[in-house]
């Protein structure tokens, strides 16, 4: 008899589609709220993004699963904490003081080659940690630091000493012209209709310049980019990338 209804509620299709209904609901609400709250929850998070982003999650999780929540219930919990952290994204840009309370300050750690311990206990890290963010950014050598900062995101910027930073064509007084943003025309073998418009051009010159470098089957292609000075590479599925100068 126990079997019976192991397998009646193993089968019971009636839960399983509330699951699936109550799923989809959370997904859709989740969506909509992390448009409202913009796309710095999806970026790096201060601590107040944090804990906001934990709450909707473990609410919407619970309204998936848990039929004793009510849809509304649910639903109006998530709206509550989106609006909230909608409502607080936008009043830190308007107060300095209230973006230092919700958002916090960053915290140097490092100044003039000199580490700086005191932040370090207040930032709760310790020199392992401090040792740790410098090598994942490329510093085996904390003698190559000058100055080190603990950002509220959580993250460590490092700046270093003056003989170490990278030689730039300012430093060398050489003329170069200015980078481009590099547009996709073609992902996958479809053309991108809008990135096309963004840089004036339509599908015709686009097709006119495959054709002229040997492409004629779109669905060949994986990418096709074209930069600020009308240089294309074309990216064949399988093959190394080519590329043809500008046209007169």
């Amino acid at each position: 008899m126990i079997q019976i209804l192991f397998l009646q509620d193993l089968f019971n299709l009636g839960n399983w589609l509330d699951i699936f209904l109550r799923s989809i609901v959370s997904l859709l609400v989740l969506f909509l709220i992390t448009e409202l709250m913009g796309k710095k929850q999806i970026s790096q998070l201060n601590l107040f993004d944090y804990i906001i982003g934990i709450s909707i999650g473990s609410i919407a999780a619970s309204l998936s699963v848990d039929d004793s929540i009510d849809y509304i219930d649910g639903v109006l919990a998530i709206v509550v904490y989106g609006g909230f952290a909608a409502l607080i994204s936008y009043i830190t840009t308007k107060s300095i003081l209230l973006r230092r309370f919700f958002t916090g300050t960053p915290v140097i750690l490092m100044n003039r080659g000199k580490i700086l311990y005191d932040n370090l206990k207040k930032s709760k890290l310790d020199i392992n940690d401090f040792l740790q963010e410098a090598r994942e950014n490329g510093y085996y050598d904390i003698n190559e630091i000058n100055c080190s900062i603990l950002e509220s995101s959580g993250k460590v910027s490092f700046l270093p000493k003056s003989k170490y930073l990278p030689v730039t064509p300012q430093d060398q007084k050489l003329k170069v012209s200015e980078n481009g943003l590099v547009c996709n025309l073609v992902l996958d073998g479809k053309i991108m209709d809008k990135h096309l418009l963004y840089i004036g051009k339509d599908r015709k010159w686009l097709l006119a310049r495959l054709e002229k470098m040997g492409y004629v089957k779109l669905e060949d292609l994986l990418l096709v980019t074209c930069d600020n000075k009308e240089r294309i590479s074309v990216f064949v599925k399988g093959k190394q990338p080519e590329q043809i100068e500008v046209l007169e």
